[in-house]
């Protein structure tokens, strides 16, 4: 865990990072549980799946810059694969994107997979910065 001197000069960035991660995780998670029940149930594919997936992934970038934005203020040290899932959780969102079209016939598995994979990475990325 950070020590409390850090802490206290970085609650406000700190306390955002840490309620951001449950917002990451939680909206990533529903996402691809609503793409993967997508891919079953046909009335569930609807244009407001893509905008709360878009959304959800969106928060996956505000997470690792309000991150960066805590290393670059305090000049702290991270813990090495907190930083890791964290820059790989942009990585999948960028690949998971990249593979839309190859994948056309099965985009909800892609969507729904790729969701719980980066809830996966948040949930893990949670893990590894508390044991620090």
């Amino acid at each position: 865990m950070i020590s409390s001197a850090v802490l206290d000069t970085t609650s406000s960035l700190y306390d955002s990072h840490l309620s951001w991660a449950w917002i990451t995780i939680i909206a990533n998670g529903f996402a691809g549980v609503w793409a993967l029940a997508a891919h079953k149930i046909q009335p569930l594919r609807t244009r407001a799946l893509w905008w709360y997936t878009g959304a959800a992934q969106f928060t996956v970038f505000v997470q690792v810059a309000i991150g960066v934005a805590i290393v670059n203020k305090e000049k702290m040290e991270f813990p090495a694969f907190h930083a890791f899932y964290g820059f790989v959780s942009v990585m999948a969102v960028a690949i998971i994107y990249s593979y839309r079209h190859q994948l056309k016939g099965r985009v909800y598995l892609l969507y729904g997979f790729g969701g719980l994979f980066l809830m996966g990475l948040g949930i893990r990325a949670m893990l590894v910065g508390q044991s620090a």
